[in-house]
């Protein structure tokens, strides 16, 4: 039995209904997976593939996206399955057409209304990945301790192993032991999306915001803000609709360096190249920022 037969097989058993797909054909997925569209007669389906051993991340997205669904704010392609077959692991997603009609507005009155889910503290019950990198959400209660040992620290310590030694080490280092002076504020573990850039938000045909491909935990929400401006691709509508909702708190601008910066040390531990100079020069503008 081939991986697609096995699929196949896993749907109806769930869904608890037939199904009978056509060839797969390829969708549009990112970087880190394989993704198909397998549609049959009366429904489709979305489709990750990956190596066996990527399993716990398919694991760790499904949960993540019921996360999300319990708060009833957002959309989310709801999972229908996952497992493994020989030497390939998978993830069965409700598949969502788009359209290319967008509602920023409503898109931000929802990221406020679910970050207006609170947990019990900062991380989650379980670890999940950001990208493909291993992202720990060991829960705490002290946001600094969270973002200085499990984000930050984190990353700049894969850096390391990676050969990303030298100034960058230093002054991260540097910048490790004067977190509490960046993140001056008292925020909330609000349910957060964890990748929120363009690429993992669309709209259904109705216009309603849908949101996917997540890295889900509890902590400052401000953290999914500033995702949102890294790389572009969220309208002035947003902004102002989410201000609207649930005003940011001062000094943002600097904390929105600071929370960007972990983005960009796990785009330079996955991809290398000029990231190593973009994650520098934030460290050199938050130093800098505190006389440093």
């Amino acid at each position: 039995m081939n991986v697609w037969n096995y699929i196949t097989e896993q749907i109806s058993r769930t869904t608890g209904g037939q199904f009978s797909p056509t060839a797969p054909s390829t969708a549009a997925g990112g970087c880190i997976n394989q993704a198909f569209h397998l549609c049959g007669s009366d429904r489709s389906y979305f489709v990750k593939l990956n190596q066996a051993s990527r399993l716990p991340m398919f694991k760790a997205e499904a949960a993540g996206l019921t996360e999300i669904a319990h708060s009833q704010t957002f959309r989310i392609p709801n999972p229908i399955c996952h497992g493994s077959h020989e030497d390939s692991s998978f993830l069965v997603l409700e598949y969502i057409q788009m359209s290319g009609a967008e509602d920023m507005e409503q898109a931000g009155r929802q990221l406020a209304a679910m970050h207006r889910k609170i947990g019990g503290g900062f991380g989650w019950e379980r670890d999940n990945t950001i990208g493909s990198t291993h992202q720990p959400n060991n829960l705490s209660n002290d946001w600094v301790e969270f973002w200085q040992q499990q984000r930050l620290g984190y990353q700049l310590k894969l850096a390391h192993e990676l050969g990303h030694g030298g100034r960058l080490q230093k002054s991260g280092d540097r910048l490790l032991t004067l977190l509490p002076q960046l993140i001056n504020h008292q925020p909330l573990p609000s349910l957060l999306h964890g990748d929120l850039w363009s690429g993992n938000i669309g709209f259904d045909l109705e216009r309603q915001p849908v949101i996917f491909d997540p890295a889900v935990y509890y902590g400052d929400r401000e953290t999914d803000l500033a995702m949102t401006e890294l790389f572009g691709g969220f309208s002035k509508t947003f902004y102002a609709a989410y201000n609207d909702e649930w005003p940011l708190d001062p000094g943002y601008t600097s904390r929105r360096t600071l929370y960007n910066l972990y983005h960009i040390l796990n785009h330079l531990n996955i991809f290398g190249g000029g990231y190593a100079g973009q994650a520098q020069g934030m460290i050199d503008q938050l130093l800098a920022e505190l006389g440093h």
